[in-house]
């Protein structure tokens, strides 16, 4: 396991890693913009820009933020994700595990071989 010290706001426990093809953007100006906006989420851990490969790779916490925050500054910005049918269904696939992680976050664990709490002292 890593010892990577993380942003506030990032359980390494919730941490997931998105890659996402962007369409060329016009101007770099724009890319960066984003890429500052985007930087100041709560529960970001981090985030670049490949040029070459023009994709966005990005690691957040998915019980604080999912790929949908991520997607709205970039449309903010004229940026869009690319129109193949591999990025859809990768960004459904990505949208599937942050409800997931969402989800168990917040859910309380039970088990019943615990002893009933009236009977505890």
């Amino acid at each position: 396991m890593k010892n990577k010290e993380h942003r506030l706001g990032v359980s390494e426990v919730n941490l997931v890693t998105r890659h996402l093809g962007l369409l060329r953007p016009t101007e770099a100006k724009e890319v960066n913009s984003a890429i500052a906006e985007i930087d100041q989420l709560y529960g970001l851990d981090e985030v670049t820009f490949d040029e070459k490969s023009v994709r966005l790779d990005f690691s957040y916490d998915a019980s604080r933020l999912c790929i949908d925050c991520v997607e709205e500054i970039l449309a903010k910005h004229g940026i869009q994700p690319k129109h193949d049918w591999w990025t859809h269904f990768k960004e459904e696939y990505y949208r599937f595990v942050d409800q997931n992680v969402k989800d168990n976050a917040r859910h309380e664990p039970w088990s019943c071989h615990r002893t009933p709490s009236h009977t505890r002292k």
